[in-house]
C-alpha cells in the first residue's frame, strides 16, 4: 500500500492491505483502487468495498480513511494503472516477423507477428511493435515507443513535380528519414511518411490515434495529441502541446502553434499559422471559436 501511495504522492496512508488493480466504482473489490471527481461519485465509492479512493483536494465529503486526496484523481488513477500493469508485453521477436539487415533493436523490445522491419532501422529500448507494423528503412524509434497493429512508418511521401507542358508528374526524391522520439504512441493503421530530402520528426511523448496520416517533412512537437482521421500535409509544423481533434485537415507548410487546440473537423489552409496557447480554433477554414460561433449564428438568421 505504501508503494501505491508513493506513486500518487500521498504520505502516511491511513489504510493497510494490498492494491492489485484499478477498477470502476461498480466493479470495485477490497483490493481495487478507484477515483471520484464529484460528490455523487465519491458517495458511491465510499459505499463500495474499494480499498482506496482517489479524490480531489477540494472535493467535499466523507473523512473515510480510504479516501486519498490528490491534485488530479484521473491522472493519479492512470499512473497507478500504468505502474500495476508494468510493460504489459514480453520482449522478443515473433517468428513470423521479417527483420532486415543492419537493424538495431534495444533490450526489452517486442516485435509482433507479421511485422516487417526494413534495413538499417533502429528501435530503442522497451518498445512494443505490434502485429503487421511496417517500418521502412531509415526509420528510427526512441525508447518506450508503442506502434499499434497495421501502422506504416517511413513510407514514401506524396511528392511530385509537374511538367507544365505535358502535364506529366515525376516523383520528387523521397530519400529522407523518419525519427520518432521517446514515449510516442502511434495508433492502428496510421501512416507517417519519411522526409523527402531531410527528416520527418515526431516529438517526445506525442500520442497519435488510429487512422492518422502525417506527410513528409512534417515536424510534430512534444506532447502533442492527434485524434483519429486527422491528415497533416507535407512540411507542416505542429508545435509542443497542441491538441488536434478528430478529422482535422492541415494543408502543406502550415503551422499549428504551441498549445493551440483544433476542434474536430477543423481545416487549416496551406501556409496558415495558427497561434495562441489555449486558443481554440474550429471550422473550415479554422478560425477562433467565438468567430466560428458568430458565423453559425449569422447563417441561422439568414
Amino acid at each position: 500500500m505504501s508503494e501505491v501511495a508513493d506513486w500518487v504522492g500521498v504520505s502516511s496512508p491511513a489504510v493497510d492491505g494490498e492494491i492489485t488493480a484499478v477498477s470502476s466504482i461498480e466493479a470495485a473489490t477490497l483490493t481495487s483502487l478507484v477515483f471520484a471527481v464529484d460528490p455523487a461519485a465519491l458517495a458511491a465509492a465510499v459505499a463500495s468495498p474499494a480499498g482506496v479512493i482517489l479524490a480531489g483536494q477540494t472535493l467535499k465529503g466523507t473523512e473515510d480513511s480510504r479516501v486519498w486526496r490528490v491534485a488530479d484523481p484521473r491522472y493519479a488513477f492512470a499512473i497507478v494503472a500504468k505502474k500495476l500493469k508494468g510493460k504489459g508485453f514480453e520482449a522478443g521477436i515473433h517468428p513470423s516477423a521479417v527483420v532486415g539487415e543492419g537493424v538495431e533493436i534495444g533490450t526489452g523490445t517486442s516485435i509482433g507477428p507479421g511485422a516487417v522491419i526494413g534495413d538499417a532501422v533502429r528501435i530503442g529500448k522497451d518498445c512494443n511493435i505490434l502485429a503487421r507494423v511496417t517500418l521502412y528503412p531509415k526509420t528510427v524509434l526512441g525508447d518506450r515507443v508503442v506502434v499499434q497493429a497495421g501502422a506504416v512508418l517511413g513510407s514514401t511521401g506524396f511528392g511530385y513535380v509537374r511538367n507544365a507542358e505535358t502535364g506529366e508528374y515525376v516523383v520528387f526524391p523521397q530519400q529522407g528519414s523518419l525519427h520518432v522520439e521517446d514515449d510516442v504512441e502511434i495508433g492502428a493503421n496510421s501512416t507517417i511518411d519519411r522526409g523527402a530530402l531531410g527528416e520527418t520528426r515526431i516529438g517526445r511523448g506525442t500520442k497519435i490515434d488510429n487512422l492518422v496520416h502525417i506527410g513528409h517533412n512534417c515536424v510534430i512537437g512534444k506532447n502533442v495529441i492527434i485524434a483519429a482521421q486527422t491528415g497533416i500535409s507535407g512540411s507542416s509544423v505542429v508545435e509542443d502541446g497542441a491538441i488536434l481533434g478528430g478529422q482535422v485537415g492541415i494543408g502543406e507548410h502550415a503551422t499549428v502553434g504551441a498549445g493551440v487546440i483544433l476542434g474536430g473537423g477543423a481545416g487549416v489552409l496551406s501556409g496558415k499559422k495558427m497561434r495562441g496557447p489555449g486558443q481554440v480554433f474550429w471550422g473550415r477554414p479554422a478560425r477562433p471559436l467565438k468567430e466560428y460561433l458568430r458565423d453559425l449564428a449569422r447563417l441561422r438568421k439568414g
